[in-house]
């Protein structure tokens, strides 16, 4: 993924961490412990949105597998 663009917000002791990917405008969201590395905290919304990426791929695609088929 080339691109991914990050908002943190400090609630108290939490990190409220959304990942955007601005190709598709889906954004996720994952809370994290402040204490822990901005870094870190990226790497874990990062990595959901790549899971939610590739599940929504992988959905369409079936999708369209389904569609394409003549009964």
């Amino acid at each position: 993924m080339p691109e991914i663009l990050f908002e943190l917000h400090y609630v108290g002791r939490v990190v409220r961490v959304t990942a955007i990917d601005p190709a598709t405008g889906i954004e996720v969201v994952s809370v994290g412990d402040a204490e822990r590395s901005i870094a870190a905290l990226k790497r874990l919304a990062a990595r959901k949105l790549m899971y939610v990426l590739k599940r929504r791929r992988a959905k369409e695609l079936a999708e369209r597998k389904e569609g394409g088929e003549t009964a």
